[in-house]
């Protein structure tokens, strides 16, 4: 991130297990999340298009929200792409 002189306005440390009523509050900030797992990436709309398909995408085998989690002004980033990542942060 410091890379691409990004500004990083809160970090929430691992310990802090963010579940299933703290993604839904997430994407219903955001107005469209890309959520990468390995080499595969879906696109989902946010807010009140939101659905629980959406959001099951973003939590992982455990229940807790997938790591990292990214938000870029109207965007949620979940999980690690570098192409999606080079397409946001150039």
């Amino acid at each position: 991130m410091e890379a691409s002189s990004v500004d990083i306005k809160e970090t929430i440390p691992a310990s802090r297990k963010l579940q299933r009523e703290d993604a839904e509050a997430l994407l219903a900030k955001a107005s469209k999340m890309t959520v990468s797992k390995g080499k595969k990436v879906q696109e989902f709309k946010g807010g009140k298009a939101a659905t629980d398909e959406a959001v099951d995408a973003m939590l992982g085998s455990t229940g807790n929200l997938r790591a990292p989690a990214v938000v870029v002004g109207k965007t949620l980033l979940i999980g690690f792409n570098e192409e999606v990542y080079s397409g946001v942060f150039g």
